[in-house]
């Protein structure tokens, strides 16, 4: 979530400079509920470094209000097809409709 955070930070501020007016939060989606409550709470404590260290740059920015971090559950979770995994089947195929579609609609 760190690397996401920082990417989305570069992408606001290269859309100011090109005078892209932006107002509110960007929203920032995973499918691991400790990394998002970690995010939401202050008082939450780590016990790694590495994980703390990470932890304080996306809590800055959830604080600053730059983005607001929620959770998508791993069954609708698009970004799956790129970062693990997954057997053919139903679950696939419903994550592959999500993503693509067929530009050559017959029904026209």
């Amino acid at each position: 979530m760190k690397q996401g955070t920082e990417a989305l930070r570069g992408l606001r501020y290269k859309l100011r400079m090109m005078g892209v007016p932006l107002s509110g939060p960007s929203f920032v989606y995973g499918d691991n509920m400790s990394v998002i409550h970690n995010t939401q709470r202050p008082e939450s404590t780590l016990k790694k470094k590495s994980n703390s260290v990470c932890y304080h740059a996306v809590r800055e920015a959830v604080a600053m209000g730059e983005c607001l971090t929620g959770h998508i559950p791993t069954e609708s979770n698009p970004a799956d097809l790129a970062t693990k995994l997954i057997p053919g089947g139903m679950k696939r195929d419903h994550l592959v409709g999500l993503v693509l579609y067929d530009i050559c609609d017959d029904r026209s």
